[in-house]
């Protein structure tokens, strides 16, 4: 075939040196491909080698056209050492890029070409420009596919390279996101950290600021308990200063008061009456004593306590200077009487003989004579004798002021004094414990008697104001009343005292004269309330003295024991309850009680610095401190149980002496009471006490 032998050429030419050669990349044939101007050019050998060869070709073929082989360049058609594929000619005919125009004019170039060389090239020269020719399209073919899949592989790869970038673009961005997250987070951290360490030191400072505020603290305090102590100190010693002065002051007073209280003997030698020295004395005495235990209980005394017990004692002197003055008057009196009285013994020479013979005395007083101990004394005191002498004189005055209405024979003045009598003295028996406005009715009634207002008794309407008698002898029947419901009311029900007590209270304090009456009737039926053991006198009846020591005396016959203690205990429980208790309506709230727990204390004492009687002195102190031992406890706290405690350990045991088998009831009820309140310290409220509650039924 002829194609063979066209191959075999081109085989050899490529076997030649120059045909080894490269001279370029499939990039370079390409570019070389696309140039629309440029032709290819054979060389001039070429021309010669196909002499060569188609003067052996037998095969006659028509003429090929369109070939030109002018300075044909083969080396520069050669392709790679790679590819085995013979060189390929350019033809003059338009490529696939150029122009339309382009390509007719090369087409009128060829067909002039051809016509040229159709004659001078032979049918084999034609076929062997066909065959370059059909080895260019071929060529032109493979190149074109290679480089479409080299396209398509280096879009493949460029997509897998762009997603490759995307991806690791995306793993960068999340990298610095982590990394910026990183160092968010450590910057928090460090945040954090310098947050806390700044939390720490702002904790340290204060927790410093704290400790020197303590000190500061303690410092302070300490300076200023030094102040206070030392303001303490000057405050006490100028307080035990003013104590020692009130103290001086006292004591001067007491010693006055003794030279006020002479003997009774000189009073009647002198016939001069000094009960209101007396009495004015021992109220000083007692507004000193008040001052001193008032101020005990504050501690220390004030300037102004101080002051009331100076003016006091002054206001004691100017009483002592009066009273001296008045006895030295009655004196010389006294002295010109008795020169008088002696002239006319010497001209009467009268004399007396005395005939009267000591009677016997009773048992119960050769027994406290019996037991009469050291220390203790048989009869009260002499201001306590002299204050009961006075109230006992006030007592008859009253009883004298007003005899003419009770000697009065008319009988109008008969009526009246009967229904001012039962004005007063029924509503004092019908208090009771009912209700606390009833009480309160009971004594609006009472005092408006009192104050001379009208009422209605009986049928007709009475005041005091229609006599002249009729207040004082009011009083005094109001008075006795008051000490008969003690003796017989209280003496049965003992819870009956308060109330009783609470309207003889406010009475007693509106009417003073009312308070005195009423403790002269106590003291007269019963004068262990003074207390007052009144001594027997040689030639005194047996039956009078009885009377004397409260005792109810009928045709000769004494009452009985348990009837004369449950008498005095009732009206002992009555001033009980009277020392403590006030009207809660009163107009006097602010001033001190006419008579209150002061005098409790004092009888109390005065009783335990007396002998005991058998029988008597405990049943009236068991009394006495069931119904008063928790007010006195409650004012005088420490002295009163210091007191209790000696009444338990040294007085007692007195009274158990004197106390026979037989008579142990009341004895053994004290020591009870004293065994159980001194253990728990503590005495209760009596039974029937009047709470607040009670006053607003």
């Amino acid at each position: 075939m002829p194609f063979g032998r066209d191959w075999e050429t081109l085989h050899a030419l490529r076997d030649t040196p120059k045909g080894k050669l490269v001279y370029g990349t499939e990039e370079n044939l390409l570019e070389e491909l696309q140039l629309s101007e440029a032709s290819w050019i054979l060389p001039s050998y070429c021309a010669q080698v196909l002499d060569n060869v188609l003067q052996h070709t037998e095969l006659d073929t028509a003429p090929i056209s369109g070939l030109s082989f002018h300075n044909v360049d083969l080396s520069s058609q050669m392709s790679s050492p790679s590819t085995a594929d013979p060189p390929v000619l350019t033809s003059s005919a338009p490529s696939e890029s150029r122009s339309e125009e382009t390509f007719h004019d090369d087409k009128e170039s060829t067909e002039v070409q051809d016509e040229s060389s159709f004659n001078s090239w032979s049918t084999t020269a034609m076929e062997v420009e066909s065959s370059l020719r059909m080895y260019e399209n071929s060529r032109t073919l493979k190149v074109k596919d290679e480089l479409r899949k080299r396209q398509e592989f280096m879009e493949m790869m460029s997509k897998s390279f762009a997603e490759k970038a995307a991806e690791q673009f995306k793993r960068y961005e999340e990298k610095m996101e982590l990394k910026r997250r990183q160092e968010i987070h450590q910057l928090q951290e460090q945040m954090e950290k310098d947050h806390k360490e700044a939390m720490e030191k702002e904790e340290k400072l204060k927790e410093e600021h704290r400790h020197r505020a303590t000190l500061l603290s303690l410092k302070l305090r300490e300076v200023e308990q030094q102040r206070q102590q030392e303001l303490e100190r000057v405050r006490q010693e100028e307080g035990r200063d003013r104590t020692r002065r009130l103290c001086s002051l006292q004591q001067e007073a007491l010693q006055l008061i003794q030279q006020i209280e002479v003997d009774y003997k000189q009073q009647e030698s002198l016939r001069l009456d000094l009960s209101a020295y007396s009495h004015r004395g021992n109220q000083i005495c007692g507004i000193l004593s008040n001052i001193v235990r008032s101020s005990s209980e504050r501690g220390y005394p004030t300037q102004d306590d101080v002051s009331m017990g100076e003016s006091s004692v002054q206001e004691m002197k100017a009483l002592v200077s009066n009273m001296q003055r008045d006895m030295a008057a009655a004196e010389e009196r006294r002295k010109a009487e008795e020169a008088a009285a002696r002239e006319k013994q010497k001209e009467s020479e009268v004399q007396q003989q005395a005939k009267s013979q000591p009677q016997d005395v009773s048992k119960q007083t050769q027994d406290r004579g019996q037991t009469r101990k050291e220390g203790l004394q048989e009869n009260a005191a002499k201001s306590t004798v002299q204050r009961y002498r006075q109230l006992q004189s006030i007592c008859d005055q009253s009883l004298k002021s007003f005899s003419e209405l009770s000697t009065c024979k008319d009988s109008k003045t008969k009526s009246l004094k009967a229904e001012l009598q039962k004005a007063v003295t029924i509503p004092v028996s019908q208090i009771s414990t009912i209700s606390g406005s009833q009480l309160r009715e009971i004594f609006d009634k009472i005092n408006n008697v009192l104050l001379g207002k009208q009422i209605t008794s009986g049928r007709q309407a009475v005041s005091v104001s229609q006599h002249p008698q009729a207040l004082e002898f009011v009083y005094y029947k109001l008075a006795e009343k008051f000490v008969k419901q003690g003796e017989e009311e209280v003496a049965s029900h003992f819870e009956a005292a308060f109330p009783i007590a609470a309207v003889a209270s406010g009475i007693w304090e509106l009417h003073p004269r009312v308070g005195d009456l009423l403790l002269a009737h106590l003291h007269k039926k019963c004068p262990y309330s003074v207390p007052f053991y009144p001594a027997y006198k040689e030639g005194t009846p047996f039956e009078d003295y009885q009377r004397l020591l409260g005792y109810k005396v009928d045709d000769s016959m004494v009452e009985q024991q348990d009837n004369f203690l449950k008498r005095m205990s009732g009206m002992i429980r009555l001033y009980a309850a009277i020392i403590q208790l006030r009207w809660p309506y009163g107009t006097k709230q602010a001033s001190p009680h006419p008579h209150g727990l002061n005098h409790g204390w004092s009888w109390l004492a005065q009783l335990l610095n007396m002998e005991p009687l058998v029988d008597v002195t405990a049943t009236l102190l068991y009394d006495f401190l069931e119904v008063c031992g928790n007010a006195l406890s409650k004012q005088y706290q420490a002295q009163f149980w210091k007191l209790l405690l000696l009444l338990k350990d040294e007085y007692f045991p007195r009274i158990e002496m004197i106390t026979s088998a037989g008579q142990m009831g009341s004895v053994t009820r004290l020591r009870q009471f004293l065994e159980t309140a001194l253990l728990r310290k503590e005495i209760p409220l009596p039974k029937g006490y009047l709470s607040s509650s009670f006053w607003r039924t």
